[in-house]
């Protein structure tokens, strides 16, 4: 019988790369889209006509107790948040409403419509923050440092809570660092990749970035998908760290990225204060160990494979030869 599986941010980078996986492991994939003016399907065109879209909103669970008692998924993968750390600092409210609360009322929808269900929360490595232990694993105490790192917390933990009192299979993904050529442009990565395609073609003079000296821990989102769906087959539901246990400053990331190009990034990398967070998280990496363990996953795309995939990606797109990524 094929397996019918629900995806809440389906036109994101990680909906786009999961709906791929699951489509390949022979599911029905019904995508949750918010109905608004302009609809982006970019990141999920060439899989379009294999997918349901059913509309749907984190901000009103009757609709999401619809979706679920119409379309009896299996499995449930809540991808959808606001999620751009910067944009939570000037859009606090909104951000908990969306990635903290919207949580509750996907959990709430599944408690009522199908208990049966199996979830998955996208948790994430900001709920570190300022990090007190390193590196992070899942018993690493949390210490979130912007109203996204705050907004995931209360997502994480209402999951444990419906876990504990409802009996539901509802795991967390605590996910660090995840990229790709599908990353938003205003995530610091894809704005690096971008932008020394432009400069390599002369579209662009220079690059303004914050605080270089930042050390996060890269992963390749189309990797880390599988960890997501190896979660939702276990027994039993538990929380994992799925990160590469390596950390990497920005500027090596620059440092990769140019030197792909033939470029000296120091030429053309400026530092600008208004790029920088009110409040700094300086050092994520995770441990990943207990996925390797209890999942049998581990991340397959290196750091440089990671940057060097991203840069062609975009002088491919912006020379024309790709119409979307």
């Amino acid at each position: 019988m094929t397996k019918r599986a629900l995806i809440t941010g389906i036109t994101g980078q990680d909906g786009s790369h999961l709906a791929e996986l699951l489509l390949d492991k022979g599911y029905e994939v019904i995508g949750m889209v918010r109905r608004s003016s302009t609809v982006n399907f970019e990141r999920i065109a060439h899989i379009q006509d294999r997918i349901t879209f059913v509309p749907g909103d984190l901000l009103d669970e009757v609709s999401m107790i619809s979706i679920l008692q119409e379309h009896q998924p299996e499995e449930v993968y809540n991808l959808a948040a606001q999620s751009f750390v910067q944009t939570s600092f000037g859009q606090p409210v909104l951000t908990g409403e969306v990635t903290g609360l919207g949580v509750t009322r996907i959990l709430d929808a599944v408690r009522i419509a199908d208990p049966s269900i199996r979830f998955y929360q996208a948790s994430s490595s900001e709920m570190f923050g300022k990090v007190v232990e390193v590196p992070q694993s899942e018993s690493t105490p949390f210490y979130p440092r912007s109203p996204y790192g705050v907004a995931k917390l209360y997502g994480h933990w209402i999951t444990v809570n419906y876990r504990e009192s409802y009996d539901l299979h509802a795991s967390s993904g605590i996910l660090f660092n995840h990229e790709g050529p599908r990353r938003g442009l205003e995530f610091v990565t894809r704005k690096i990749s971008h932008t020394a395609a432009k400069i390599k073609l002369g579209l662009a003079d220079e690059l303004r970035l914050g605080n270089l000296d930042a050390q996060r821990d890269w992963g390749f989102a189309g990797d880390y998908v599988e960890a997501m769906w190896l979660m939702l087959q276990q027994d039993s539901p538990d929380d994992y760290v799925v990160a590469t246990g390596e950390t990497h400053p920005v500027r090596e990331f620059c440092e990769l990225a140019f030197g792909h190009l033939d470029l000296d990034w120091e030429q053309y990398v400026k530092v600008d204060e208004r790029f920088y967070r009110p409040a700094e998280v300086d050092l994520l990496i995770g441990t990943p160990a207990k996925a390797k363990e209890k999942l049998g996953w581990e991340p397959k795309t290196s750091f440089p494979d990671l940057v060097t995939m991203m840069v062609d990606a975009d002088m491919d797109l912006l020379s024309g030869k790709l119409d979307k990524l």
